[in-house]
């Protein structure tokens, strides 16, 4: 039988169409690793913080006072207790913490809770801080903050639409609650707010009837990176003819926001 010839110059062709099916670029466009041989993705930073604070010493002793009135006259042994709030129950303190302290006096009965969630997404196209946001997000939705457009006009028309949003179809307000333009003053209603963390909004309800009845709670939710902050803080009065001071609550519940941002930068 006679032997084919071997021609050198079409054996190089073929090693060099195959080495160009294994390196290179896919047949989708996508990046192809030479050695792996896998397309390689871009992965989203991580979150700021790895850890949370203790809660309960997140407050100190003189916004403790300050806040909750009631606990000076107190017993001395009651009033350390009462200082020491009681922690939230969670499985992983790394990724969420909270506290609750409440304090009643012959006037008024306060309750203040914090709660502090380490946000972690666990999409590698998507960050902590990313996610973060859609947790707060969720928050300003549910909160009883008004349409842009209301505050935007600044008119004359303003509470009208506010009280709309707590009125049931027969034009009466909604059980339990009172609509906030009733209530709040001019410029203390809730809304977003720009000089905390890098989201935050404020809101202010206030309850007119039911168990709860003469209870305003203000809450301020804000984000830092991939951490969410809530702060509720809320006054009942003994006394059915008073209405608590929205901007007394609010001023406060703010001013303690401030402090647990400060003390994320820390």
């Amino acid at each position: 039988m006679q032997r084919k010839a071997y021609v050198p110059g079409l054996a190089a062709l073929l090693v060099t169409l195959v080495a160009g099916c294994t390196s290179g670029t896919g047949g989708d466009g996508s990046d192809i690793d030479d050695k792996a041989g896998v397309p390689t993705t871009t992965t989203a930073p991580p979150g700021k913080y790895r850890t949370l604070r203790e809660p309960c010493g997140s407050v100190d002793p003189a916004t403790l006072r300050d806040l909750l009135p009631g606990v000076a006259q107190l017993p001395e042994e009651q009033r350390e207790k009462a200082y020491k709030g009681t922690a939230a129950v969670t499985y992983d303190t790394d990724r969420r913490v909270g506290c609750a302290w409440t304090a009643d006096s012959p006037d008024a009965s306060h309750n203040l809770v914090i709660d502090v969630e380490r946000v972690v997404s666990y999409d590698p196209a998507v960050s902590d801080a990313d996610k973060a946001q859609e947790v707060y997000a969720k928050k300003e939705d549910g909160a009883t903050l008004p349409p842009p457009a209301v505050g935007a006009g600044g008119g004359p028309g303003d509470d009208t639409d506010d009280a709309s949003e707590d009125t049931d179809p027969s034009g009466s307000p909604s059980p339990g609650k009172t609509p906030n333009a009733a209530t709040t003053p001019p410029g203390l209603q809730p809304r977003l707010l720009d000089d905390l963390g890098d989201a935050a909004f404020v809101d202010d309800v206030y309850a007119a009837s039911g168990s709860a009845a003469k209870r305003r709670t203000v809450s301020v939710v804000f984000r830092t990176s991939n951490v969410v902050v809530t702060v509720r803080y809320a006054e009942q009065p003994a006394h059915s003819t008073t209405v608590p001071d929205s901007k007394e609550l609010q001023e406060k519940a703010r001013g303690l926001a401030r402090k647990l941002a400060d003390q994320l930068n820390e």
